[in-house]
């Protein structure tokens, strides 16, 4: 699974109503019926998905415990995989 947390673009010490107010800007800005462009679909699976997540306290401290037993080298370089593979879920090439 994709890191929710840059799917979202929140901090993972983000409160509950920052994951919220993130949530409601992203869906609204992807959402299927508000966005004819052809990756709409995959992108707003994948922030509801996050936002399951992270929304629930339980199914986010078992995610961060996992998170944590993973050594990331590059951010940025892992942000830039996650979009990649969306678009590449859509058949965009970048």
């Amino acid at each position: 699974m994709e890191n929710p947390y840059n799917i979202l673009g929140v901090s993972p010490t983000a409160s509950t109503e920052e994951i919220k107010k993130a949530y409601r800007v992203l869906a609204m800005r992807h959402h299927p019926d508000r966005n004819a462009h052809s990756s709409a679909e995959v992108r707003f699976n994948a922030i509801k998905t996050a936002y399951e997540l992270l929304s629930d306290p339980q199914k986010r401290a078992a995610y961060n415990q996992s998170r944590n037993n993973r050594i990331i080298i590059d951010p940025e370089e892992e942000a830039q995989a996650l979009w990649s593979s969306l678009f590449k879920r859509c058949g965009i090439a970048l």
